[in-house]
């Protein structure tokens, strides 16, 4: 676990720094217009938070996960670690795109930015909930079940694969939101995850992005000529870090 929190603190640390070397004021003016978010568009996301809360103390809930534990269980035969894998190729691909020269709405060290802000919030929420609810997960090895950070991670890419490249193709973030959707398939096939805990991680990995989305141009645009360091928290429920930023 502590390498993991090294790992994001390093990713989020090197995307801001990547980011704030490319922005310039026409290119924040720029992503002033692209960065309006309606509230409706976190109904989505709010209710499948919700809902995974809910099944934490719903008898119902959490007899539909032990039912649909039971039915995968019955054509699961050995575990796999593609979703270790399938969990990054969001994200991946929305910087491996960019680089193909694909038209995508920021450039590529805005959306290392905004990767790396999305990234931390995913991170701090997913953590905190992890080691602050205790779920044991239906495997049985520990309590940090819910809410499933491979889901959230997976979904987190696929909704910047929608706010870059919803203007080009709708294949392109149709096919994160497929892959997401099969991480989240797998760590339930694997046993290392309830339903409940897939749909949780869903919302929290949608819901990162679009609030980093929100807030990049607020940040940026009041530090665009400020020199100094921008220093962010990191806490994953026993860990407690940080991500810097220094301005030239």
């Amino acid at each position: 676990m502590r390498r993991s929190v090294l790992m994001l603190i390093l990713m989020v640390g090197v995307s801001l720094a990547m980011g704030a070397q490319t922005m310039s004021q026409d290119s924040l003016v720029e992503i002033q217009k692209n960065h309006n978010p309606k509230l409706t568009s976190l109904i989505a996301p709010t209710v499948l938070v919700g809902i995974g809360v809910v099944g934490i103390h719903s008898h119902w809930l959490q007899a539909r996960d032990a039912d649909l534990r039971k039915e995968i269980l019955k054509n699961s035969r050995i575990g796999t670690i593609y979703d270790d894998v399938s969990q990054h190729v969001p994200m991946a691909a929305v910087y491996g795109l960019n680089m193909l020269g694909v038209k995508s709405t920021h450039t590529l060290g805005q959306q290392a930015v905004l990767g790396g802000m999305s990234a931390l919030t995913m991170g701090v929420l997913v953590n905190s909930m992890k080691y602050g609810i205790k779920k044991m997960r239906p495997d049985g090895s520990s309590r940090n079940s819910f809410p499933s950070g491979h889901t959230a991670t997976a979904f987190m890419g696929a909704e910047m694969l929608y706010q870059e490249y919803k203007d080009t193709s709708p294949w392109i973030w149709i096919a994160g939101y497929t892959m997401a959707t099969g991480t989240g398939f797998l760590r339930m096939y694997n046993n290392r995850h309830w339903l409940t805990d897939v749909i949780a991680g869903a919302g929290i990995g949608i819901f990162s992005v679009k609030l980093s989305y929100w807030l990049y141009p607020k940040i940026y645009t009041e530090k665009r000529n400020r020199k100094g360091v921008f220093v962010a928290p990191l806490y994953d429920g026993k860990n407690i870090g940080v991500a810097s930023q220094i301005t030239f």
